[in-house]
Parts: structure tokens; sequence; C-alpha cells
């Protein structure tokens, strides 16, 4: 993945959605803000991130471990591989805790650790604390990654793709978890996903991530009923309701090699409305109102007009170019 001139604010208490098909680059993305990004794969160019006025990339080694997990949290993708194997649940639950809240016992932090594998939903949490990650299905480890993320009540989190492994109860009951710690802690979070259902639940705003660029950014309501950007009406006619009876709409050839990015907007050889320009420049971001942004030639005054009809649930397309 190739991540290129990303750039958003994420306010204190505000949830953050980011779309995007698989190598958009949404996770690269969400380990650079951490400096997880493994030295001999990937790097941070340049740019800043900056968090509560610190600038992350300048925080030395020391500095990061106490930043990592007591500020900003992060919900792996891959629960199997976030867990040390040969250690049971609850010892590395209690070691995180401790690392960052040297004062609480070890004691109290296995208590903490047993209530936050309750609250993600894991039955008989105190037999559960002595299992090992092998023991445990997929969807239990994610969990138990997700009560990791909250045991320090951090003041970010990350979270990428959290409930994929999960089904739609414990999903629900996940979403429920991180909103009602946003209302308690005024808990900020990056939520990362393919599913746009659950972001149109969660979110504040939404990001529409497209090789290595946020192609369009804006609130919920912007981005579900006023979509600008051409890959953000082809990922709506793509998603299915209760109401859908024909067939659904598929987004043409693939995303692009960025080891050898294309010459101008990326998504011009996927896109049924791209102009001449689009194949010979990129596009820079274009204002829709004080919240919405998208970067896409359509939006230039001297554009083609595209008329887009969606219904409430963005289920419906009608399209005209005049």
């Amino acid at each position: 993945d190739r991540v290129d001139g990303v750039s958003f604010t994420l306010d204190k208490g505000e949830i953050l959605g980011i779309v995007g098909e698989s190598g958009c680059g949404k996770s690269v993305t969400a380990s650079s803000i951490i400096r997880l990004l493994p030295p001999k794969i990937g790097n941070i160019v340049d740019g800043e991130i900056n968090f509560e006025g610190r600038d992350v990339r300048a925080l030395s080694g020391k500095e990061l471990l106490k930043f990592r997990g007591r500020d900003i949290s992060m919900i792996f993708q891959n629960p199997m591989t976030s867990l040390d194997p040969v250690f049971k649940i609850g010892s590395q639950m209690v070691e995180m805790i401790r690392t960052h809240h040297s004062e609480i016992s070890r004691e109290e932090a296995l208590k903490i650790s047993i209530e936050a594998l309750r609250k993600v939903g894991i039955p008989n949490p105190e037999s559960r604390i002595n299992s090992y990650p092998y023991e445990l299905s997929g969807g239990m480890c994610q969990r138990v990654i997700i009560a990791m993320a909250i045991c320090c009540e951090p003041k970010m989190m990350i979270a990428d793709e959290p409930t994929t492994a999960l089904d739609v109860t414990i999903q629900a009951r996940i979403l429920e978890l991180i909103n009602d710690m946003k209302r308690e802690h005024d808990l900020s979070v990056i939520f990362i996903t393919h599913d746009l259902g659950v972001v149109a639940n969660i979110a504040d705003r939404v990001c529409v991530m497209y090789a290595g660029r946020i192609v369009e950014v804006g609130t919920c309501e912007d981005i579900f009923y006023h979509p600008a950007h051409p890959y953000t009406w082809a990922l709506l006619s793509a998603m299915p309701d209760l109401h859908t009876e024909e067939t659904l709409y598929a987004i043409p050839g693939a995303p692009p090699n960025m080891l050898h990015p294309p010459k101008g907007d990326a998504f011009a050889a996927r896109n049924k409305y791209a102009m001449k320009i689009d194949f010979e420049k990129e596009p820079p971001y274009f204002k829709i109102s004080d919240t919405h942004y998208a970067a896409t030639w359509l939006l230039h005054p001297d554009a083609p007009k595209v008329c887009l009809l969606y219904t409430s649930d963005a289920a419906d397309e009608e399209d005209s170019v005049d």
C-alpha cells in the first residue's frame, strides 16, 4: 500500500469512519499514526502526526511505549497474530495494564481485565482469563483484543476492522460499547471498516479512501445522502438493503498498483463518468460545504453535470449526464 497526501483531523469525542476497498491504505494510515509500520517495509517520508500538540514522529522509543496503549490504543485486524500464543489471556492483559499504570496492583489489574472481558460479551470471564489464545475461537480472540484496547481507558482508539470476525449480535454489543465509552470518557475513535452500514450507525464523519488517498470526506449525512465522488456513488450502489431486488452494482476492474501509480485520477479507469482530464491530471479537493469535500473533476464549474438520485437508504440510483 502507498499512502500519499492523507490529511484529516479528529476532534475529542468524535468517531471518524474510514472506508474503502482492501489495499486502499486504510490500515497503513492507522499504523502510521502510532508509528507501527515495519521499518524494513514501510516508512513515513514526510508530514506530521500531531496528538494534543505533540508530534508523534518526534517521540523517542521510551515515549512511544507510554504513548501506545495509554494515549492511543489500537484494535488490530487479525486477532490470532495480535495475541502471544504461549501466554494466557490474563497474563497478557495484566502486563499491559501494569505497563501503563504501575501504581495498579496485579490483583486489581486482574479484576479490571475480567470486567473488560465481561463488557465485550465473553461468557464466564473468570474462567476465560486463564485460557490460552489457541483455546479460543477467532471471534473470541477478537473480543479479547477489544477488551485489551479499553482496559487503560485511552483518549483515542484506532479500530481496524474490529467487528469483522463477530456475529451480528456481538457486533451490535461492541458498537454500543464504543459509543458508551465515547459518551462517558469523550473517547475519540478512528473506525476502519468495509461495512458502510456499520459506518452509518456509528460515525460522526466519514473519509472515503481510494488508492492511498482520501477522495471524499464529510459528515454521515453528506456521504450517504449527498455523495459527490464517483467512487462513493459506486460503493453506495453496491450496498444491499431489505428492498433490493435487482442485481447489485459491481465496480468494474481492480484498484491500481500503487508501486506504479497511474497518471491523473487513480479511479479514472473504473469510472464511467471519467473525462479526458481525469487521465491527465490528479483532481484537487473541491469544497461542497464547510463539512464536505471531494476530489473529483466533476465538481469543476466547467464539468458536465451528472445527476444522481438516491433513495433515503442509498439503494436505488438513476443517472444522466447533461
